[in-house]
């Protein structure tokens, strides 16, 4: 199949979720424009849904040229024109700031629109709070926040998201972060899924495993997760892996590649024991805990717990399940205590050793 084969087989699914896998390279942003293209043509030519993906980041373009005499450098963040500008209009810089607040920023901001307001935002000027005077630039994790914000706040603007409200396809909106705030990026994106899932499909691709990871836990096991689940017990959203061979695509569903697609995780669990833990990663040790028991054919991930050897199998569980709470990062560091990270090394050694696990580890 091709990517627009790909695009007919999402659009033709009965479920509005798709969780969708894929290396870099493979071609994820192509399945979006096709996506696009697709169903367009479906809609007389009209867009009916909304993007994110790295298009929209290459609307942002840096302005770094020197303005004076003096060397001050007035850096500004500007934005290239396209059908969007004829909604900032209806964007606010405080609705921005609130879809930034679980990410704690470090920066300020003002948006700089042009004279005619049809035209939208010209550019972004950013400075350090208590000094509106000095613009700075912001690094690259930080301006892939504000932008991932700013489309959030867009979705919400009458005209656009309204109008164009068949789907929303969200391409890898986690370049350049780092793990903490690919939680908080999951947490925002599990928010935007509760609120529209039912009434649009929502397709989230992505090279980064955890963030799939994370979605995939909230909406299969989480406290909400019965939202997603039908009465006969089937799940009301997608799993797939992307793959392609030469110019031909397919959608694997994980079940498939379980062997492969778990090992990565264990990789990545393994690579952290051995670098910087965060707490983060305790979500991911709930998501292998929780696959490694549904193979072994029991209902909680505490049986595994208590295979690999760990006493005290109830207090180990209230643990990893706290530390894997959605909400848990707007409150505190992203570090994880010590005595954590002792458990979290604990499990993973165990893990390994018990089921005798080969890696290839980063």
């Amino acid at each position: 199949m091709n990517e627009i084969d790909i695009a007919k087989q999402i659009k033709n699914y009965e479920e509005n979720i798709f969780l969708i896998y894929a290396f870099n390279g493979i071609g994820k942003t192509r399945l979006s424009v096709a996506y696009k293209n697709y169903t367009k043509s479906e809609n007389n030519g009209k867009h009916s849904g909304v993007y994110y993906n790295a298009y929209s980041e290459d609307l942002f373009v840096w302005d770094n040229e020197y303005k004076n005499d003096k060397g001050d450098l007035n850096v500004k963040l500007n934005i290239i024109q396209s059908s969007l500008n004829r909604l900032h209009g209806s964007i606010t810089e405080d609705s921005v700031k609130e879809k930034l607040i679980p990410y704690n920023p470090s920066f300020n901001f003002f948006f700089n629109p042009y004279k005619n307001p049809e035209n939208g935002i010209e550019s972004i000027y950013f400075y350090k709070e208590g000094d509106e005077t000095t613009s700075i630039k912001i690094s690259r994790g930080e301006e892939r926040i504000f932008v991932w914000c700013l489309f959030l706040a867009l979705f919400e603007v009458e005209g656009f998201a309204d109008d164009r409200n068949a789907h929303f396809f969200i391409d890898d909106p986690v370049s350049s972060l780092d793990d903490h705030n690919i939680f908080i990026t999951a947490a925002t994106i599990f928010d935007l899924i509760e609120k529209h899932f039912e009434t649009k499909k929502i397709i989230i691709t992505s090279h980064h495993f955890g963030i799939l990871s994370i979605l995939s836990d909230w909406l299969s096991k989480g406290e909400k997760a019965s939202k997603f689940t039908n009465r006969d017990k089937s799940k009301k959203f997608k799993e797939f892996i992307l793959e392609r061979d030469g110019e031909e695509f397919q959608l694997t569903k994980p079940t498939n590649g379980v062997f492969l697609y778990h090992l990565r995780l264990l990789q990545i669990l393994d690579n952290a024991n051995r670098t910087q833990i965060y707490a983060y990663h305790f979500a991911l040790l709930r998501q292998v805990l929780e696959n490694i028991a549904s193979f072994l054919g029991v209902g909680h991930f505490s049986y595994v717990i208590e295979q690999i050897g760990i006493t005290e199998k109830a207090r180990v569980s209230d643990i990893v399940n706290a530390l894997s709470h959605q909400k848990i990062y707007l409150f505190q560091s992203d570090l994880v205590v010590e005595d954590n990270a002792k458990l979290f090394k604990e499990i993973v050694e165990r893990l390994l050793d018990r089921y005798k696990f080969i890696l290839h580890t980063d």
